[in-house]
C-alpha cells in the first residue's frame, strides 16, 4: 500500500537521508569558488566568511584554524593534488567540473596533507558533495578518494612526478606544486643546484608568521611587545619595527593594531622602507614619495621616519579606492604628510621635486606565493610582458622626479629577473647620470645578501616575501 494516494509503494532499500551540513567544510569550499570564479584572494575571501560564521555561532577557534588549513593548504598543493585526481579517474582532468574539483582536492588535503582520519576525511568529503553538488557527483567523490586513501603523500608522488633527471623543472613543479614556469623562473633568479630551488619551493608551502610592524613615531616594538605579551610575540630577525606573532595570534585583537599605531607587515617590506630611508643623500633631505603607495604599509613607515626628520612625505596611488586605504593607514602620523590620487607615470609634480623616491612597483607577485597562493595557479608568463611597460615607465618618471644627490628605491614583490634586474638594467641605459647604490650595507645584520648592489630577499634564507631592491642615485 503507498503511503500517499495516487503513489506507488515506495521500494525496499535504505531509507532517503538528508546530508549533514559541515559548517566548516562547507565555508572552505565557498572560499574556493569564490577564489576560482571571481578571480578572489583566499587571504581577502576569508576573514569576512570566518566573522560571520563566528557571529552565527557556527564556528569556535578550532573550526576556523581548520577552515583556514582547509582553503590554505587546498591552494597550496593544488598542483599535486590535481595530478593524484588525475591518476585517479578515467577521463582528462580538464574535463571534470571546477566544483567537484575543489571538493575533491579539498579531500585529498585533508587525507594526505593532515592529521585527519582516513575514514573521516572520506565520510566528511562525501557529505560535503551531497550538500553541494548532489548524489551522484557524490558518488563519484566517493570512489576518487578510495582509491587516494589507499597511499600516503610520498607515495603518491613517487608515482605522479616524472623522475628528476628526465626533467628537473617539471618533477619539481609536482612535487611542491607550483607551475612549471615558475619553478623555471625562480630557479633562474636564485642561481645554485637543487637544493637551493627545493627549500624555496617548499618554503613557499609553508604558513608564513605573522609579522607586526610598530609604526616609527606613533610606538615602538617594545610597546608591541608589551601589548602582546611573550607568549605570544617575539622580536623580529632584521627589523627594529617588527614583532612576530606566535602561530594562531590575532593581529585584530589587539589595541595597538586597532588604534593604527602598529599594523601587519612583512620584514621584508620593512627592510626595504627602512634602506630607502637611510640610503645616503646629498644636500638637502626634506621631501619623500611613495610613488606606488597602495595599500599603505610602507608609506607608513616612511611618513614616520620622515617626520623624525622633519621632512614630509606625499603618498601617489594611481586608484582612487587603494589611496583611501592609503590614507587610512596614515591617519595619526605624527607628522606632516599629504595623500593624492595620480599615475606615477604621468604624475603632477615637476622634475627634481623629491629627495627620497620609493617606486613599489605593480608585478606578478611571485614573491609573495606564502601569503597568496593562488597567484601561482593565476598568473601566466604573458602577464610579464603586461607589467613590463608600467614598471619601467614608472622608474623612468622616478628618476626624472628625483633632484640630482636624491635616491631612488626600486622595490617589486617578485625576485623574477624580468621584472628586477631586467628593468633596472633597460632603464640606465636610456638615462644619462645614474649610479647604482649598494643596499646591501643598509639591511644591517641581514645574512646571503649577495654581490649587490642590489638586494634580493627569499622566503627560506630569510624568512621573508622575495622583495627587490635596487637604489639609483642620479648624479647628472
Amino acid at each position: 500500500m503507498s503511503d500517499q494516494p495516487g503513489r506507488p509503494p515506495r521500494k525496499p532499500g535504505k531509507p532517503h537521508r538528508r546530508p549533514k551540513k559541515d559548517p566548516v567544510r562547507i565555508l572552505a569550499f565557498e572560499a574556493l569558488r569564490a577564489v576560482d570564479e571571481r578571480d578572489a584572494y583566499a587571504n581577502l575571501v576569508l576573514p569576512p566568511l570566518l566573522r560571520k560564521a563566528r557571529e552565527k555561532g557556527d564556528f569556535d577557534g578550532r573550526d576556523a584554524a581548520l577552515a583556514t588549513e582547509l582553503v590554505y593548504g587546498t591552494l597550496r598543493r593544488q598542483g599535486t593534488y590535481d595530478a593524484i585526481v588525475a591518476a585517479c579517474i578515467d577521463r582528462p582532468l580538464r574535463e571534470v567540473d571546477p566544483p567537484v574539483l575543489d571538493v575533491l582536492n579539498l579531500g585529498v588535503h585533508q587525507l594526505l596533507g593532515t592529521r585527519i582520519p582516513t575514514h573521516a576525511a572520506v565520510s566528511a568529503s562525501v557529505e560535503l558533495a551531497r550538500v553541494v553538488l548532489g548524489d551522484g557527483r557524490a558518488k563519484f567523490v566517493n570512489a576518487v578518494l578510495r582509491k587516494v586513501s589507499q597511499h600516503d603523500l610520498d607515495a603518491w608522488v613517487e608515482r605522479v612526478a616524472p623522475p628528476y633527471d628526465e626533467d628537473p623543472d617539471d618533477h619539481l613543479s609536482v612535487v611542491h606544486s607550483h607551475p612549471r614556469w615558475v619553478v623555471s623562473a625562480l630557479w633562474d633568479s636564485l642561481g645554485g643546484g637543487r637544493a637551493g630551488i627545493e627549500d624555496l619551493l617548499e618554503a613557499d608551502n609553508e604558513r608564513p608568521e605573522v609579522t607586526l610592524v610598530a609604526r616609527p613615531g606613533r610606538t615602538t616594538a617594545e610597546a608591541v611587545l608589551a601589548e602582546v605579551g611573550e607568549e605570544s610575540g617575539l622580536p623580529g630577525r632584521w627589523s627594529p619595527y617588527a614583532v612576530r606573532l606566535a602561530e594562531g595570534g590575532e593581529p585584530g585583537s589587539f589595541d595597538i593594531v586597532k588604534s593604527g599605531r602598529a599594523g601587519v607587515q612583512d620584514e621584508g617590506s620593512q627592510l626595504v622602507a627602512i634602506a630607502l630611508a637611510n640610503a645616503p643623500v646629498e644636500g638637502r633631505d626634506e621631501k619623500w614619495l611613495d610613488g606606488c603607495a597602495g595599500p599603505g604599509g610602507k608609506a607608513a613607515m616612511l611618513a614616520g621616519l620622515a617626520a623624525e626628520r622633519g621632512a614630509t612625505l606625499l603618498a601617489s596611488e594611481k586608484q582612487p579606492h587603494r589611496a583611501g586605504l592609503v590614507a587610512k593607514a596614515l591617519a595619526g602620523n605624527p607628522g606632516p604628510y599629504q595623500v593624492i590620487a595620480a599615475d606615477g607615470t604621468r604624475p603632477p609634480w615637476g622634475p627634481g621635486t623629491f629627495d627620497r623616491i620609493l617606486m613599489d612597483v605593480p608585478c606578478t607577485g611571485l614573491g609573495a606565493l606564502r601569503r597568496r597562493p593562488e597567484a601561482r595557479w593565476r598568473r601566466r608568463p604573458e602577464d610579464l610582458e603586461g607589467f613590463a611597460p608600467l614598471q619601467r615607465g614608472l622608474l623612468r618618471k622616478a628618476l626624472e622626479s628625483v633632484r640630482v644627490g636624491g635616491v631612488v628605491g626600486y622595490a617589486t614583490c617578485s625576485p623574477h629577473l624580468a621584472e628586477t634586474r631586467a628593468v633596472v638594467e633597460d632603464v640606465l641605459k636610456g638615462v644619462g647620470g645614474a649610479e647604482l647604490i649598494d643596499a646591501r650595507p643598509l639591511l644591517e645584520g641581514v645574512p646571503g645578501l649577495g654581490e649587490g648592489p642590489d638586494v634580493q630577499l627569499w622566503p627560506h634564507l630569510h624568512g621573508t616575501d622575495a622583495m627587490y631592491l635596487a637604489l639609483i642615485r642620479p648624479t647628472a
